[in-house]
């Protein structure tokens, strides 16, 4: 097969005609030759905002290959699939797995399809009640700590953008295979071969319910309402887990799949003995701006026909802490993301049109574990601290500032040209007494370098929504190269242990962590 890449079509007359006619001039072949083409990558250089291409990396088939001419950007290649493991042996227990986010679903989707039959303890519920507990929730600030924007069927992404991009190198397909299994479930095809790839909440509530039947159909179980309150060991291997206070459930392999907000669960881990560690994270505000103007920055006179635009932002501060955007959502809304009594913590969410009024993205600053005291669950005090601060700022609803009165460090009274669009109520109240100094700081300090970048990012009617602090796991549950934790059989898997950061990256270790598994029978 031939890759070709470095081909260029200009946004105006981009269509499978031109890219063909395209394919041919670059490979200096008739289309006699050609048998068939398939996108690989698809991406766009906006960097001359009067004359934008989309660069396309194809892969060809032709009747004579060995008679083209390779070079940098025609190469022959040979596309090696996702392989799983081989094992002819079988489980003595069915797998357990706890948490059906991204990394749960993935470990069990694989275990299913290899015919071990696993069984997923979920403490929210499935997706269509969690859909209207949430909205319930969004319309009326009556919250469900056990089924919420962070807990329930597909995770904490469900409600969110559904970005798919990772920094992440995918030398044996797993990636490959997780962007597959959404697309056999409903995802757009197009994220097999586009930059920076998402799926939108609207469509990955379906194609995660359509993933949970698969599950079934192939022998699996899922269990909703069912929270690990404990679990068991003897001689340093686990034996078993404990459902809602009562219900013991035995097995030698089970796979911890908790999310980042899974905190009463990382406290009855450590009382366990299950070794981890504190680790870095970041913590912040929401910002909104109107989302034309962010297009028209990115695209010029484009912006109407390329839709909603992304961003990436970072800047180190003069005493060596990292600001940066996290989880962009253009064309989305923030939301109450809140998950405990008396808290308040947000996101970004979009639908898979990104069509909304305003876009929006986390601006947050790194902390370490310095910052809370160098305790296990220093991170997660800090956070739960400042999530206090938000929920009595806004009297229970999310607080809202301008960031001109953030400036000066007044309530403000009004909106300009933004206006906040949320999922959940909003009140004014002033971010500052929410923020500590020193994150308040970084963030003054980083604004007017980021309206440097983007014109108009730090104008004064910019929107700041408090508080962000869910960017990561503030723990690490340790595990060896095995992948086993300090109790052999008990695997940390996905973002809640700390191992991945977004959906694909959880639902990758998810095939790690099968792969571990399989292979150690």
């Amino acid at each position: 097969m031939i890759r070709v890449r470095q081909i260029k079509l200009s946004v105006l007359n981009d269509n499978k005609n031109s890219l063909e006619k395209k394919i041919l001039q670059k490979l200096k072949v008739s289309k006699k030759e050609l048998l068939s083409f398939q996108i690989n990558k698809k991406s766009i250089d906006a960097r001359d905002k009067k004359n934008i291409f989309y660069v396309y990396e194809v892969d060809v088939s032709l009747k004579n290959e060995q008679k083209i001419s390779l070079n940098q950007d025609i190469l022959l290649v040979e596309e090696v699939p996702y392989s799983f493991p081989k094992s002819t042996k079988k489980m003595h227990d069915r797998p357990l797995i706890v948490g059906s986010g991204p990394a749960g679903l993935f470990c069990a989707y694989l275990l299913a399809e290899a015919g071990y039959r696993p069984i997923i303890f979920e403490r929210g519920d499935a997706m269509e009640e969690r859909i209207s507990t949430v909205q319930r929730f969004f319309d009326k600030n009556i919250l469900d700590p056990e089924s919420n924007i962070q807990f329930g069927e597909g995770g904490a992404g469900t409600f969110s953008d559904g970005k798919l991009n990772t920094l992440s190198k995918d030398h044996l397909g797993r990636q490959r295979k997780v962007f597959e299994i959404f697309v056999e479930n409903g995802a757009p095809e197009e994220i097999l071969y586009i930059h920076n790839p998402h799926i939108g909440t609207d469509i990955l509530r379906h194609v995660i319910v359509n993933m949970r039947n698969k599950i079934l159909q192939m022998g699996g179980e899922i269990h909703y309402r069912s929270c690990v309150t404990n679990i068991f060991h003897e001689k340093g291997k686990i034996t078993g887990v404990e459902v809602n206070h009562k219900e013991r459930i035995h097995s030698s392999i089970v796979v911890l799949a908790i999310g980042h907000s899974a905190r009463d669960t990382f406290l009855m881990l450590h009382n366990q003995g299950v070794f981890m560690k504190p680790k870095n994270f970041a913590v912040g505000v929401r910002m909104e701006h109107k989302r034309q103007m962010i297009d028209e920055w990115q695209y010029g006179s484009f912006a109407s026909k390329l839709g909603s635009a992304s961003y990436k932002l970072t800047y180190q501060t003069g005493e060596g802490r990292s600001v940066y955007s996290f989880c962009m959502c253009p064309g989305g809304f923030v939301v109450n993301a809140s998950s405990e009594e008396g808290m308040l913590a947000i996101n970004g969410m979009s639908n898979y049109r990104r069509d909304e009024e305003n876009s929006n993205s986390a601006i947050v600053v790194s902390v370490t574990p310095e910052d809370f005291g160098e305790k296990l669950f220093g991170g997660m005090e800090f956070q739960r601290e400042l999530e206090k601060r938000a929920y009595q700022e806004g009297s229970g609803f999310i607080p809202v500032q301008l960031y001109k009165d953030f400036c000066t460090n007044t309530i403000s009274t009004s909106f300009g040209e933004v206006i906040p669009n949320t999922k959940g109520a909003t009140s004014f109240g002033n971010l500052r007494n929410v923020l500590p100094e020193y994150i308040t700081n970084a963030i003054l300090e980083a604004m007017p370098e980021f309206g440097k970048k983007i014109h108009g990012f730090d104008r004064g009617d910019t929107i700041l929504l408090g508080v962000e602090t869910r960017t990561s796991s503030p723990v690490v549950i340790v595990r060896d190269e095995d992948f086993s934790s300090s109790i052999h059989g008990l695997y940390p898997c996905g973002e809640g242990a700390g191992y991945a950061g977004g959906i694909t990256t959880a639902g990758v270790d998810g095939i790690k962590v099968v792969e571990k598994i399989v292979l150690s029978l």
